[in-house]
Protein backbone atom coordinates (compact mmCIF):
# COMPACT_ATOMS: atom_id res chain seq x y z
CA UNK A 1 0.00 0.00 0.00
CA UNK A 2 1.09 3.39 -0.39
CA UNK A 3 1.35 6.60 2.09
CA UNK A 4 -0.51 9.53 1.46
CA UNK A 5 2.46 11.67 1.13
CA UNK A 6 3.36 9.08 -1.96
CA UNK A 7 -0.05 9.06 -3.37
CA UNK A 8 -0.43 13.10 -3.21
CA UNK A 9 3.31 13.67 -5.08
CA UNK A 10 1.55 10.60 -8.08
CA UNK A 11 -1.82 12.91 -8.14
CA UNK A 12 0.47 16.48 -8.35
CA UNK A 13 2.08 14.74 -11.78
CA UNK A 14 -1.09 14.00 -13.40
CA UNK A 15 -1.52 17.74 -15.34
CA UNK A 16 2.70 16.69 -16.01
CA UNK A 17 1.75 13.54 -17.62
CA UNK A 18 -1.40 15.01 -19.91
CA UNK A 19 1.14 16.91 -21.46
CA UNK A 20 4.30 15.28 -21.83
CA UNK A 21 3.00 11.67 -21.36
CA UNK A 22 3.45 10.90 -25.15
CA UNK A 23 6.67 12.32 -25.09
CA UNK A 24 7.52 10.07 -22.16
CA UNK A 25 6.72 6.94 -23.29
CA UNK A 26 8.60 7.65 -26.69
CA UNK A 27 11.70 8.13 -25.19
CA UNK A 28 11.03 5.06 -22.46
CA UNK A 29 10.60 2.93 -25.78
CA UNK A 30 13.77 3.90 -27.70
CA UNK A 31 16.15 3.60 -24.30
CA UNK A 32 14.33 0.59 -24.06
CA UNK A 33 15.01 -1.14 -27.04
CA UNK A 34 18.75 0.66 -27.21
CA UNK A 35 19.66 -1.41 -23.84
CA UNK A 36 17.27 -4.75 -24.64
CA UNK A 37 16.73 -5.25 -28.18
CA UNK A 38 15.65 -8.80 -27.68
CA UNK A 39 12.16 -7.06 -26.07
CA UNK A 40 11.87 -6.48 -30.27
CA UNK A 41 11.13 -9.79 -30.28
CA UNK A 42 7.77 -9.82 -28.16
CA UNK A 43 6.65 -5.87 -28.80
CA UNK A 44 4.51 -4.84 -32.44
CA UNK A 45 7.13 -3.05 -34.14
CA UNK A 46 3.89 -1.59 -36.43
CA UNK A 47 2.48 0.11 -33.58
CA UNK A 48 6.27 1.11 -32.42
CA UNK A 49 6.91 2.85 -35.89
CA UNK A 50 2.83 4.58 -36.03
CA UNK A 51 3.35 5.65 -32.47
CA UNK A 52 -0.13 3.42 -31.17
CA UNK A 53 1.79 1.74 -28.51
CA UNK A 54 3.10 4.87 -27.12
CA UNK A 55 0.23 6.79 -27.10
CA UNK A 56 -1.76 3.65 -25.45
CA UNK A 57 1.22 3.64 -22.83
CA UNK A 58 0.98 7.48 -21.85
CA UNK A 59 -3.08 7.11 -21.43
CA UNK A 60 -2.44 3.78 -19.02
CA UNK A 61 0.37 5.93 -17.10
CA UNK A 62 -2.18 9.57 -17.03
CA UNK A 63 -4.94 7.00 -15.76
CA UNK A 64 -3.10 4.99 -12.97
CA UNK A 65 -1.68 8.48 -11.52
CA UNK A 66 -5.41 9.75 -11.84
CA UNK A 67 -6.49 7.09 -10.02
CA UNK A 68 -3.26 5.47 -7.54
CA UNK A 69 -5.74 5.73 -4.81
CA UNK A 70 -8.71 3.80 -6.31
CA UNK A 71 -6.76 1.65 -8.62
CA UNK A 72 -10.20 -0.60 -9.14
CA UNK A 73 -11.33 2.45 -11.34
CA UNK A 74 -8.65 0.87 -14.20
CA UNK A 75 -9.67 -2.74 -13.29
CA UNK A 76 -10.73 -2.96 -17.21
CA UNK A 77 -7.70 -1.58 -18.92
CA UNK A 78 -5.56 -3.77 -16.30
CA UNK A 79 -7.54 -6.49 -17.61
CA UNK A 80 -7.51 -5.53 -21.02
CA UNK A 81 -3.88 -5.30 -21.05
CA UNK A 82 -3.37 -8.34 -19.26
CA UNK A 83 -4.89 -10.58 -21.88
CA UNK A 84 -2.67 -8.85 -24.48
CA UNK A 85 0.42 -9.58 -22.23
CA UNK A 86 -0.81 -12.80 -21.42
CA UNK A 87 -1.39 -13.37 -25.33
CA UNK A 88 2.38 -12.02 -25.98
CA UNK A 89 4.15 -13.97 -23.42
CA UNK A 90 5.06 -10.93 -21.33
CA UNK A 91 6.74 -12.41 -17.63
CA UNK A 92 7.46 -10.78 -14.59
CA UNK A 93 11.04 -10.73 -15.54
CA UNK A 94 10.10 -8.04 -18.09
CA UNK A 95 8.28 -5.40 -15.28
CA UNK A 96 11.70 -4.43 -14.04
CA UNK A 97 13.13 -3.83 -17.18
CA UNK A 98 9.90 -1.59 -18.06
CA UNK A 99 10.14 -0.12 -14.52
CA UNK A 100 13.38 1.25 -15.05
CA UNK A 101 13.31 2.93 -18.48
CA UNK A 102 9.87 4.30 -17.40
CA UNK A 103 11.27 6.24 -14.63
CA UNK A 104 14.06 7.03 -16.54
CA UNK A 105 11.79 8.56 -19.47
CA UNK A 106 9.85 10.87 -17.09
CA UNK A 107 13.68 11.92 -15.52
CA UNK A 108 15.02 12.69 -19.35
CA UNK A 109 11.62 15.02 -20.85
CA UNK A 110 11.09 16.38 -17.39
CA UNK A 111 14.47 17.23 -16.50
CA UNK A 112 14.85 18.91 -12.94
CA UNK A 113 11.12 18.90 -12.74
CA UNK A 114 11.72 15.36 -12.03
CA UNK A 115 12.85 15.84 -8.15
CA UNK A 116 13.86 13.01 -6.40
CA UNK A 117 11.13 12.72 -4.03
CA UNK A 118 8.84 12.66 -7.30
CA UNK A 119 10.85 9.60 -8.89
CA UNK A 120 11.17 7.97 -5.42
CA UNK A 121 7.43 8.31 -5.49
CA UNK A 122 6.76 6.98 -9.00
CA UNK A 123 9.56 4.00 -8.01
CA UNK A 124 6.73 3.15 -5.09
CA UNK A 125 3.85 3.55 -7.19
CA UNK A 126 5.48 1.80 -10.23
CA UNK A 127 6.25 -1.86 -8.07
CA UNK A 128 2.11 -1.37 -7.33
CA UNK A 129 0.77 -1.33 -10.47
CA UNK A 130 3.27 -3.86 -12.10
CA UNK A 131 2.52 -5.88 -8.96
CA UNK A 132 -1.37 -6.22 -9.69
CA UNK A 133 -0.62 -6.86 -13.91
CA UNK A 134 1.59 -9.88 -12.61
CA UNK A 135 -0.93 -10.93 -10.39
CA UNK A 136 -3.88 -10.58 -12.77
CA UNK A 137 -1.48 -11.75 -15.60
CA UNK A 138 -0.66 -15.42 -13.33
CA UNK A 139 -4.28 -16.32 -12.76
CA UNK A 140 -4.49 -15.51 -17.15
CA UNK A 141 -1.10 -18.12 -17.90
CA UNK A 142 -2.62 -20.82 -15.26
CA UNK A 143 -6.18 -20.53 -16.80
CA UNK A 144 -5.02 -20.85 -19.96
CA UNK A 145 -3.00 -23.69 -19.24
CA UNK A 146 -5.51 -26.04 -17.11
CA UNK A 147 -8.48 -25.49 -19.21
CA UNK A 148 -9.59 -28.46 -21.25
CA UNK A 149 -7.05 -28.35 -24.41
CA UNK A 150 -5.14 -25.63 -22.66
CA UNK A 151 -1.60 -24.80 -23.05
CA UNK A 152 0.92 -22.12 -22.09
CA UNK A 153 3.38 -20.44 -24.06
CA UNK A 154 2.95 -21.49 -28.01
CA UNK A 155 2.06 -24.35 -29.44
CA UNK A 156 2.66 -25.70 -33.17
CA UNK A 157 -0.49 -25.75 -35.48
CA UNK A 158 -0.29 -27.14 -38.84
CA UNK A 159 -2.26 -24.81 -41.62
CA UNK A 160 -5.01 -27.31 -42.25
CA UNK A 161 -6.32 -24.90 -45.20
CA UNK A 162 -5.85 -21.25 -46.54
CA UNK A 163 -8.83 -20.11 -48.23
CA UNK A 164 -8.85 -16.79 -50.26
CA UNK A 165 -12.08 -14.69 -48.99
CA UNK A 166 -11.94 -11.47 -51.39
CA UNK A 167 -9.35 -9.73 -53.01
CA UNK A 168 -7.04 -8.97 -49.61
CA UNK A 169 -8.33 -11.53 -47.27
CA UNK A 170 -7.39 -15.02 -47.00
CA UNK A 171 -8.72 -17.52 -44.21
CA UNK A 172 -6.19 -20.10 -42.28
CA UNK A 173 -7.60 -22.84 -40.88
CA UNK A 174 -5.46 -24.15 -37.99
CA UNK A 175 -5.40 -27.54 -36.35
CA UNK A 176 -2.93 -28.62 -33.44
CA UNK A 177 0.20 -30.63 -34.82
CA UNK A 178 -0.23 -33.29 -31.99
CA UNK A 179 -3.92 -33.90 -32.63
CA UNK A 180 -4.48 -33.15 -29.14
CA UNK A 181 -8.28 -31.13 -27.74
CA UNK A 182 -8.38 -27.42 -28.83
CA UNK A 183 -9.64 -25.23 -26.04
CA UNK A 184 -12.25 -23.51 -26.57
CA UNK A 185 -12.67 -20.00 -26.35
CA UNK A 186 -15.54 -16.88 -26.21
CA UNK A 187 -16.63 -15.38 -29.61
CA UNK A 188 -14.73 -12.56 -30.23
CA UNK A 189 -11.69 -13.34 -28.58
CA UNK A 190 -8.32 -13.42 -30.37
CA UNK A 191 -4.70 -15.32 -30.96
CA UNK A 192 -0.84 -14.50 -31.39
CA UNK A 193 0.50 -15.92 -34.66
CA UNK A 194 4.48 -15.84 -33.58
CA UNK A 195 6.36 -15.82 -37.12
CA UNK A 196 9.79 -15.88 -37.71
CA UNK A 197 10.60 -14.30 -41.64
CA UNK A 198 13.53 -14.84 -43.50
CA UNK A 199 15.69 -12.06 -43.21
CA UNK A 200 14.07 -10.29 -40.21
CA UNK A 201 16.27 -10.01 -37.08
CA UNK A 202 13.68 -10.38 -34.56
CA UNK A 203 10.70 -12.38 -34.73
CA UNK A 204 6.73 -10.79 -35.05
CA UNK A 205 4.16 -11.05 -33.25
CA UNK A 206 0.74 -10.57 -33.99
CA UNK A 207 -3.08 -11.18 -33.00
CA UNK A 208 -5.48 -12.00 -35.35
CA UNK A 209 -9.46 -12.53 -34.21
CA UNK A 210 -10.76 -16.18 -34.02
CA UNK A 211 -13.19 -15.73 -37.38
CA UNK A 212 -15.65 -19.10 -36.16
CA UNK A 213 -17.38 -20.32 -33.69
CA UNK A 214 -15.90 -21.81 -31.03
CA UNK A 215 -16.15 -25.93 -30.79
CA UNK A 216 -14.34 -27.10 -33.55
CA UNK A 217 -11.54 -29.15 -34.25
CA UNK A 218 -9.68 -26.24 -35.89
CA UNK A 219 -9.14 -22.40 -35.36
CA UNK A 220 -9.64 -19.90 -38.06
CA UNK A 221 -8.17 -16.56 -38.55
CA UNK A 222 -9.08 -14.16 -41.27
CA UNK A 223 -6.22 -12.00 -42.25
CA UNK A 224 -6.36 -8.90 -44.02
CA UNK A 225 -3.35 -8.70 -46.60
CA UNK A 226 -1.35 -4.74 -46.16
CA UNK A 227 -0.17 -2.77 -48.64
CA UNK A 228 3.35 -2.75 -49.72
CA UNK A 229 6.25 -5.02 -47.67
CA UNK A 230 8.15 -1.98 -46.22
CA UNK A 231 6.08 -1.37 -43.10
CA UNK A 232 5.96 -3.56 -40.54
CA UNK A 233 2.16 -4.81 -40.81
CA UNK A 234 2.57 -5.18 -44.29
CA UNK A 235 5.49 -7.15 -44.00
CA UNK A 236 3.57 -9.89 -41.49
CA UNK A 237 0.35 -9.64 -43.66
CA UNK A 238 2.17 -10.32 -46.50
CA UNK A 239 4.09 -13.40 -45.32
CA UNK A 240 1.04 -14.68 -44.14
CA UNK A 241 -0.79 -14.15 -48.24
CA UNK A 242 2.71 -14.76 -50.07
CA UNK A 243 4.70 -17.60 -48.09
CA UNK A 244 2.34 -19.19 -45.63
CA UNK A 245 1.12 -22.72 -47.34
CA UNK A 246 -1.05 -25.80 -46.43
CA UNK A 247 1.46 -27.94 -44.10
CA UNK A 248 3.31 -25.58 -42.72
CA UNK A 249 3.59 -24.90 -39.41
CA UNK A 250 2.79 -21.80 -36.96
CA UNK A 251 3.40 -20.89 -33.25
CA UNK A 252 0.41 -19.86 -31.75
CA UNK A 253 -0.89 -18.56 -28.35
CA UNK A 254 -3.84 -19.59 -26.69
CA UNK A 255 -6.92 -17.77 -26.96
CA UNK A 256 -7.48 -14.44 -25.13
CA UNK A 257 -9.20 -11.02 -24.81
CA UNK A 258 -11.93 -9.27 -22.65
CA UNK A 259 -13.85 -8.90 -25.91
CA UNK A 260 -16.44 -11.23 -26.43
CA UNK A 261 -20.16 -11.85 -26.87
CA UNK A 262 -22.06 -12.27 -23.63
CA UNK A 263 -23.77 -15.36 -24.94
CA UNK A 264 -25.87 -15.68 -21.63
CA UNK A 265 -28.26 -12.56 -22.52
CA UNK A 266 -31.42 -12.93 -24.21
CA UNK A 267 -31.64 -9.07 -25.70
CA UNK A 268 -31.13 -8.44 -29.23
CA UNK A 269 -27.91 -8.52 -30.65
CA UNK A 270 -26.62 -5.49 -33.04
CA UNK A 271 -22.98 -6.59 -34.51
CA UNK A 272 -21.57 -3.73 -37.01
CA UNK A 273 -18.24 -4.24 -39.00
CA UNK A 274 -16.09 -2.19 -41.20
CA UNK A 275 -13.42 -4.16 -43.81
CA UNK A 276 -11.62 -6.49 -41.95
CA UNK A 277 -13.42 -5.90 -38.69
CA UNK A 278 -15.73 -8.34 -39.52
CA UNK A 279 -13.87 -11.45 -38.35
CA UNK A 280 -15.04 -11.39 -34.65
CA UNK A 281 -18.26 -10.38 -35.57
CA UNK A 282 -18.85 -13.44 -37.90
CA UNK A 283 -17.50 -15.67 -34.91
CA UNK A 284 -19.88 -14.28 -32.48
CA UNK A 285 -22.65 -14.68 -35.76
CA UNK A 286 -22.09 -18.62 -35.80
CA UNK A 287 -21.86 -19.35 -32.28
CA UNK A 288 -25.39 -17.43 -31.51
CA UNK A 289 -26.65 -19.74 -35.01
CA UNK A 290 -25.79 -22.55 -33.34
CA UNK A 291 -26.21 -21.85 -29.79
CA UNK A 292 -29.73 -19.87 -29.59
CA UNK A 293 -30.90 -19.69 -33.49
CA UNK A 294 -34.43 -17.67 -32.30
CA UNK A 295 -32.14 -14.98 -30.71
CA UNK A 296 -32.82 -11.32 -33.18
CA UNK A 297 -29.01 -10.46 -34.53
CA UNK A 298 -28.82 -7.89 -37.07
CA UNK A 299 -25.70 -8.23 -38.68
CA UNK A 300 -24.09 -5.02 -40.05
CA UNK A 301 -20.81 -5.29 -42.15
CA UNK A 302 -19.81 -1.93 -43.90
CA UNK A 303 -17.05 -2.41 -47.13
CA UNK A 304 -16.03 -0.61 -49.84
CA UNK A 305 -17.03 -3.02 -52.57
CA UNK A 306 -17.60 -6.96 -53.20
CA UNK A 307 -13.88 -7.20 -54.33
CA UNK A 308 -13.10 -6.71 -50.68
CA UNK A 309 -15.66 -8.34 -49.10
CA UNK A 310 -14.93 -11.18 -47.08
CA UNK A 311 -16.78 -13.94 -45.56
CA UNK A 312 -20.25 -12.68 -47.87
CA UNK A 313 -21.49 -16.20 -48.68
CA UNK A 314 -20.81 -17.58 -45.44
CA UNK A 315 -22.80 -14.89 -43.43
CA UNK A 316 -25.71 -15.29 -45.88
CA UNK A 317 -26.37 -19.10 -44.72
CA UNK A 318 -25.57 -18.70 -41.55
CA UNK A 319 -28.50 -15.62 -42.29
CA UNK A 320 -30.76 -18.18 -43.90
CA UNK A 321 -30.66 -20.65 -41.20
CA UNK A 322 -31.27 -17.63 -38.15
CA UNK A 323 -32.91 -15.22 -37.05
CA UNK A 324 -30.58 -13.08 -38.24
CA UNK A 325 -31.15 -9.93 -40.54
CA UNK A 326 -28.12 -9.03 -42.73
CA UNK A 327 -27.38 -5.35 -44.26
CA UNK A 328 -24.37 -4.64 -46.55
CA UNK A 329 -22.82 -1.69 -47.19
CA UNK A 330 -20.85 -0.27 -50.10
CA UNK A 331 -19.26 2.88 -49.77
CA UNK A 332 -18.09 2.60 -53.44
CA UNK A 333 -19.78 -0.19 -55.65
CA UNK A 334 -18.33 -1.42 -58.70
CA UNK A 335 -20.85 -2.11 -61.52
CA UNK A 336 -20.66 -5.79 -60.96
CA UNK A 337 -21.99 -5.34 -57.34
CA UNK A 338 -24.95 -2.99 -58.83
CA UNK A 339 -25.97 -5.74 -61.39
CA UNK A 340 -25.94 -8.11 -58.86
CA UNK A 341 -27.78 -6.29 -56.20
CA UNK A 342 -25.35 -7.73 -54.14
CA UNK A 343 -25.52 -4.64 -51.68
CA UNK A 344 -28.34 -3.34 -49.46
CA UNK A 345 -26.66 0.24 -49.28
CA UNK A 346 -24.85 2.39 -51.02
CA UNK A 347 -22.65 5.02 -48.52
CA UNK A 348 -21.66 4.49 -45.01
CA UNK A 349 -23.53 3.93 -41.89
CA UNK A 350 -25.21 6.80 -40.13
CA UNK A 351 -26.90 7.80 -37.43
CA UNK A 352 -29.83 8.30 -39.29
CA UNK A 353 -29.86 5.02 -40.82
CA UNK A 354 -29.40 3.50 -37.44
CA UNK A 355 -32.17 5.79 -36.03
CA UNK A 356 -34.67 4.55 -38.21
CA UNK A 357 -33.71 0.63 -39.16
CA UNK A 358 -32.60 -0.51 -35.41
CA UNK A 359 -33.83 -1.26 -32.43
CA UNK A 360 -32.14 1.10 -29.75
CA UNK A 361 -33.88 0.79 -27.15
CA UNK A 362 -33.04 -2.84 -25.74
CA UNK A 363 -30.07 -4.12 -27.96
CA UNK A 364 -26.60 -4.70 -27.07
CA UNK A 365 -24.22 -3.32 -29.93
CA UNK A 366 -20.52 -4.55 -30.76
CA UNK A 367 -18.65 -3.36 -33.48
CA UNK A 368 -14.86 -3.31 -34.72
CA UNK A 369 -13.34 -1.67 -37.92
CA UNK A 370 -10.77 0.77 -38.64
CA UNK A 371 -10.79 3.44 -35.78
CA UNK A 372 -12.38 6.38 -38.29
CA UNK A 373 -15.68 3.50 -38.77
CA UNK A 374 -15.48 2.68 -34.74
CA UNK A 375 -15.84 6.59 -34.07
CA UNK A 376 -18.41 7.49 -35.83
CA UNK A 377 -20.80 4.40 -34.69
CA UNK A 378 -19.42 4.87 -31.28
CA UNK A 379 -20.42 8.70 -31.66
CA UNK A 380 -24.26 8.00 -33.86
CA UNK A 381 -25.22 5.40 -30.55
CA UNK A 382 -24.27 7.61 -27.85
CA UNK A 383 -26.13 10.34 -29.61
CA UNK A 384 -28.76 8.21 -30.19
CA UNK A 385 -29.07 7.33 -26.09
CA UNK A 386 -27.72 3.83 -26.29
CA UNK A 387 -26.12 3.74 -22.78
CA UNK A 388 -22.38 2.62 -22.26
CA UNK A 389 -23.10 -0.61 -20.50
CA UNK A 390 -24.58 -1.91 -23.95
CA UNK A 391 -21.93 -0.51 -26.03
CA UNK A 392 -18.70 -3.15 -26.75
CA UNK A 393 -16.03 -2.70 -28.93
CA UNK A 394 -12.18 -3.92 -30.08
CA UNK A 395 -9.22 -2.05 -31.06
CA UNK A 396 -7.21 -4.06 -33.71
CA UNK A 397 -4.03 -2.83 -31.54
CA UNK A 398 -2.89 -1.17 -28.66
CA UNK A 399 -6.18 1.09 -26.95
CA UNK A 400 -7.11 4.64 -28.61
CA UNK A 401 -9.69 6.82 -28.09
CA UNK A 402 -13.13 7.02 -29.41
CA UNK A 403 -14.07 10.39 -28.66
CA UNK A 404 -14.34 12.44 -31.87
Amino acid sequence: MLDQKTIDIIKSTVPVLEEHGEQITTVFYKRMFENHPELLNIFNHANQKQGRQQRALAGTVYAAAKYIDNLEMILPVVNQIAHKHRSLGILPEHYPIVGKYLLLGIKEVLGDAATDEIIHAWTEAYDVIADAFISVEAEMYDEAASQNGGWKGFRPFIVANKVEESEVITSFYLKPIDGKALASFKPGQYISIKLEIEGEEFTHIRQYSLSDAPGKDYYRISVKKEAGIETPDGKVSNYLHNSVEEGEVLQISAPAGDFFLDTERDTPVVLLSGGVGLTPMVSMLNTVAELNPEKEVTFIHAALNGKVHALKEEVAATAAKAKVNSVVFYDQPTEEDRQSNSFDVEGYITKKWLKENIDLDQADFYFCGPVPFMKAVNSSLKALGVTEDRIHFEFFGPMASLEA
